[in-house]
């Protein structure tokens, strides 16, 4: 399969949010359309409703990884443990390369700033995409993604 880490990085660079723009670019490989991935993982960005907590790329990378793997059936403890150990993996990789899996840590922003005041996100300029590093954080997360669970034997 041909890479989409820079299809994840132009849908972020033209408005979308860091989750939608990992999400979305991976999720028609899992039979869901554009639609309902964009609605989905809209909530997840700027660290789940501009919170600032875990970044919105890496709940993307879970939620791939649960349309990869995750389990239906309550009782399956095997496909719970599966997935839950693919989270742990993909998450750990992503701090390992990034510091932090949290969106507060990796915005440079001071360790009592719990989360915005506001919701409403921030005007996509110029100025705003340079002064961020999320562009490169859905290129990792993307990059994580194509490592971890597309290569994978089903």
């Amino acid at each position: 399969m041909k890479s989409r880490i820079q299809d994840a990085v132009n849908m972020f660079e033209s408005g979308f949010n860091c989750a939608q723009s990992v999400f979305v670019t991976y999720a028609d490989i899992f039979g869901m359309d554009r639609q309902t991935a964009l609605k989905l993982a809209g909530p997840m960005g700027a660290g789940v409703g501009r919170m600032r907590e875990v970044c919105g790329t890496v709940s993307a990378m879970a939620m791939l990884s649960g349309l990869k793997m995750g389990n239906t059936d309550p009782a399956d403890e095997e496909a719970k443990t599966r997935s839950y150990e693919m989270v742990r993996k993909m998450s750990d990789a992503f701090r390992e390369r990034r510091g932090s899996i949290i969106c507060r840590e990796l915005l440079g922003m001071s360790s009592g700033m719990q989360r915005e005041e506001s919701a409403k996100p921030s005007a996509r300029t110029a100025e705003y995409y340079a002064s961020r590093p999320c562009s490169h954080l859905v290129a990792e997360a993307a990059g994580i993604v194509e490592e971890m669970i597309l290569e994978m034997e089903e």
